[in-house]
């Protein structure tokens, strides 16, 4: 297979039934406890502006496949290759997105099928990002109808934000993704951002907190962070090679339920 470094907009979406609905998941494990539903599309598809982190399943091969300048694997993407239940739910969101097509369309869609009101955060994208400028309007529409809630989300997308910017309104939480393709723009605009470590110890270097369970993340005031590598990652690898060395050090850096009740 020959390299691909963008899968974005290679996937085409699928018929969609009228009585089909978005699926929120409401049992991150990373989350639990928290009253947070969070929302996915798939990965790199829906990444425009993914680099570093870039990955995706290739629909031909069922295969993952990592980007050419990927120097972490994105977790989302190893459970999309795993979970073939994970792989449809993400799938059926984008086509359903997809069709929506216009803000308009896209948020009425999004605010019909929103999970109860148990859940107080809504993390937008546990996988994948903005991936046009109306469907980031889309989620600020929807923030606007639901006060009462507080809507969080990473992305790489640095220039959409920046030119949205004023229409976000004061419920959602936005952070920067460092890894992409617009890291520049981030110091330019003075955005917060997150910011993935290999070790705690780098955290506390950079001086970053590690933010083991989105209270940074989602919070309307806080300022930049850490997030620990975790997951799958490629063999030989640097982001392999710190797993190793914080598995063998100790370091709670995986989100099981075990190792969560450690942190």
């Amino acid at each position: 297979m020959s390299k691909i470094t963008k899968p974005f907009g290679k996937l085409k979406p699928r018929d969609v039934g009228p009585e089909e609905k978005l699926t929120f998941g409401t049992s991150n494990v990373k989350l639990k406890g928290s009253k947070t539903a969070t929302f996915s599309l798939p990965a790199g598809y829906s990444c425009p502006c993914a680099k570093k982190c870039l990955a995706w399943v290739d629909q031909t091969t069922k295969k993952l496949v990592d980007g050419e300048h990927s120097e972490f694997r994105c977790y989302a993407a190893s459970q999309e290759a795993v979970y073939t239940n994970v792989w449809k739910s993400v799938y059926k969101n984008y086509s359903m997105l997809q069709h929506a097509k216009t803000t308009e369309r896209m948020a009425a869609v999004i605010d019909m099928h929103l999970p109860s009101k148990y859940y107080k955060f809504i993390r937008v994208h546990a996988d994948g990002d903005f991936f046009n400028q109306s469907y980031f309007l889309a989620w600020m529409e929807v923030a606007r109808r639901n006060p009462d809630r507080i809507f969080y989300a990473y992305t790489k997308n640095i220039s959409m934000w920046k030119k949205c910017e004023k229409l976000i309104p004061d419920n959602f939480a936005m952070t920067a993704s460092l890894g992409g393709t617009q890291d520049h723009l981030i110091e330019e605009y003075g955005f917060r951002y997150a910011q993935v470590v290999y070790h705690p110890d780098e955290a506390e270097e950079l001086g970053l907190e590690v933010d083991h369970d989105d209270s940074h993340a989602r919070s309307l005031t806080g300022g930049s962070f850490g997030l620990l590598i975790h997951g799958q990652q490629k063999k030989s690898s640097k982001g392999s090679a710190a797993i190793k060395k914080m598995k063998d050090e100790g370091v709670q850096y995986a989100y099981s339920r075990k190792k969560l009740e450690k942190l």
